[in-house]
């Protein structure tokens, strides 16, 4: 769907839908305010009407829909009621709608144009490649979104418009790739996406196979997927090389494109569900396409370790010792705790551009979903300072994040007896300790951890932008952080 931006008076444009997003005390003005009988508008948060104008206006059908109390003004509810706006057009069948830029207290209109970008496009995001014999009004898409604004705020609403678009665009690859049943996605294939991304944006790329991993002595990862057929992969795509005066930020992806447990199996029920274990990847390589669209001002390397974790007669045991890329050894307990395993030579290897920061994303958990539940991203860190850059992004964004404690208790439970540190230690504190196994290969280099087990999937639809399924988390929180470090 494209986006555009223009000045005019919203009650005088021609259009087949025009959405109009109202607060409680804002009065629609005639005519359309004569077409609504007494108590069926009150404007209360996401509340829709349709309206025909019938004439009375030049466009078609009007849709008002509530943006609640004006003293409590939320950018993530401008982006769900954008999405409403953009899923009633399709239900519709129409290929053009206009929305009217909304005043929203403390924002700009570059800011608000942001939102509803972002909004529209994660909205009308479905996942059909899979679906054959769809109706044409089933395969139905909107194409154009015609953001009506002031003459004075078209400029900022267009730079708002490039940055919405980009950061959905980028969330929504990251969906897609999450989504991607595993015979198709596999590490390999994971990589010529990868290649793909690098090569639309000009950017250097290194994918390493298993015979340079094992010269190189990638241990971990190598250990995680000599099970299984599909051979692991290493992918570091290089952006912004040439910005030699600003600050080098490595974000590391977990890519565990299907994930078994290993020897330590998962029950069957919701195995299916585990083809999501590469959101972390998906999410570094969402992020990476925003960032090279948006042309950000900073030298940023996407890093994955992409494995496939299966039992076979080759596959990694428990009571095995492997030695990593970093030289440390790992006391393997559960072959189904693979993920920090895999991270454990990912971090390693990011050491190598000497960076300013390593933020990596991992399904990592399922102890941060019994923790968080669906609604927060676990965060944890060896930098108070770096952590509080995402948490306060993740807030601007409406990607939260929680931070929880890595302290030096916890930073012992991981080792080992007879190795350097050990890859699981029971239930008790489940999510921090695998975060304090990680601590253990990042160095003195600023770190922070994303655990997004509990966010990166959805089996209901929490906001009106986020479909069943892939969420794409991380791709918003990154670029707001990124932005902003930009912007410093």
């Amino acid at each position: 769907m494209r986006v555009t931006v223009t000045a005019g008076d919203p009650l005088s444009t021609t259009t087949d839908l025009l959405a109009l997003a109202l607060w409680e005390d804002e009065a629609l003005a005639s005519p359309l305010a004569d077409l609504i009988e007494p108590g069926d508008w009150t404007g209360k948060s996401k509340q829709t009407l349709l309206l025909y104008p019938r004439g009375v206006c030049p466009a078609r059908r009007a849709l008002l829909i509530g943006l609640g109390k004006r003293s409590s003004p939320d950018l993530d509810l401008v982006r769900e009621v954008a999405a409403i706006a953009t899923q009633r057009a399709r239900e519709l069948n129409v290929r053009q709608f206009a929305f009217a830029l909304p005043v929203v207290p403390d924002q700009t209109p570059e800011t608000i144009a942001a939102a509803i970008t972002e909004g529209s496009l994660l909205g009308g995001y479905r996942f059909l490649e899979y679906k054959s014999n769809l109706k044409p009004e089933e395969r139905h898409e909107v194409d154009e979104l015609n953001l009506l604004a002031p003459d004075d705020a078209v400029e900022e609403a267009t730079r708002g418009v490039a940055r919405g678009g980009a950061v959905a665009r980028g969330a929504n690859l990251a969906r897609d790739l999450a989504n991607l049943p595993p015979n198709e996605l596999t590490p390999a294939r994971l990589a010529e996406r990868a290649r793909e991304l690098a090569t639309a944006f000009d950017l250097p790329i290194t994918v390493l196979g298993p015979a340079e991993m094992r010269e190189q002595g990638f241990g971990g990862i190598l250990a995680v997927g000599q099970g299984s057929v599909n051979e692991p992969r290493l992918i570091a795509i290089d952006y912004g090389a040439q910005y030699t005066d600003a600050p080098t930020i490595c974000l590391v992806g977990k890519g565990m494109t299907f994930d078994s447990g290993g020897i330590s199996i998962k029950p069957a029920e919701n195995m299916d569900a585990m083809k999501m274990d590469m959101s972390g990847a998906a999410a570094v390589l969402g992020a990476l396409h925003a960032i090279a669209e948006l042309r950000l001002p900073l030298h940023v390397v996407a890093l994955i370790g992409a494995a496939e974790n299966m039992p076979s007669g080759l596959a990694y045991r428990p009571g095995d010792i492997l030695k990593t890329l970093s030289g440390k050894t790992i006391e393997v307990l559960n072959t189904d705790a693979e993920g920090r395993i895999v991270l454990a030579d990912v971090l390693t290897y990011a050491q190598r551009y000497n960076p300013s920061a390593i933020i990596d994303l991992a399904t990592l958990t399922g102890a941060i979903s019994v923790a968080l539940g669906p609604h927060a991203i676990g965060l944890f860190t060896n930098d108070d300072a770096l952590a509080q850059r995402l948490l306060r992004a993740g807030e601007t964004a409406g990607e939260r994040a929680w931070q929880l404690p890595l302290w030096r208790p916890y930073r012992e439970m991981v080792k080992s007896e007879i190795a350097d540190v050990r890859n699981a230690t029971g239930r008790q504190g489940g999510a921090i300790t695998a975060a304090a196994f990680l601590n253990a290969f990042v160095g003195d280099y600023p770190w922070v951890h994303l655990d997004i087990a509990g966010t990166a999937w959805t089996d209901s639809k929490p906001k009106a932008y986020q479909p069943k399924g892939a969420t794409g988390v991380g791709v918003r929180l990154l670029l707001q952080a990124l932005r902003d470090w930009a912007q410093a």
